[in-house]
C-alpha cells in the first residue's frame, strides 16, 4: 500500500492556521457586524425604492387626474368644481415627495448611527 493516505504536515499546518484565522472571535464579530450592516442597508434601500415607486405611481395618477380636471374646467368653465381636484392631485404628489424625503433622511440617520465592526478587537492581540 502506498503513502497516499498520509497528509503533508505543511498542508495540515496551513489548514489549521486558516481555520484558526477564520474562526477567531475577532473575525466572527467583524464579519457578523458587517453582515448585519449589509442587511440593514439592503432593507433601507428597499424602503427608499418603495417610496420612489409610490411617488412615481402617485405622480402618474395625479397627472391623469389633473388632465381630466383641466379638460372639464376648460369645457365647463366651472372653476369651483374642478380647481380643488387639481389642487388635491398636486397635493398628493407633494405629500409623496415629502414622504420620500423623510424616509431618505431617516435611512441616512439610521445607517450613520449603525454600529460599525469593531476594528480595535482585531488589533488587541
Amino acid at each position: 500500500m502506498s503513502d497516499i493516505t498520509l497528509v503533508n504536515p505543511q498542508l495540515l499546518e496551513t489548514m489549521n492556521s486558516v481555520r484558526f484565522a477564520v474562526n477567531s472571535p475577532e473575525v466572527a464579530v467583524e464579519t457578523g457586524s458587517n453582515k448585519a450592516f449589509n442587511f440593514v442597508a439592503q432593507a433601507a434601500a428597499m424602503a427608499i425604492q418603495d417610496a420612489t415607486d409610490n411617488l412615481r405611481n402617485l405622480s402618474t395618477v395625479s397627472t391623469t387626474a389633473i388632465g381630466v380636471a383641466m379638460t372639464q374646467l376648460v369645457s365647463s368653465g366651472d372653476i369651483h368644481t374642478w380647481a380643488p381636484i387639481v389642487n388635491l392631485a398636486q397635493g398628493l404628489v407633494t405629500s409623496s415627495a415629502n414622504d420620500l424625503t423623510n424616509i431618505g433622511n431617516q435611512v441616512s440617520d439610521m445607517l450613520r448611527k449603525f454600529p460599525p465592526a469593531a476594528p480595535e478587537a482585531s488589533q488587541t492581540e
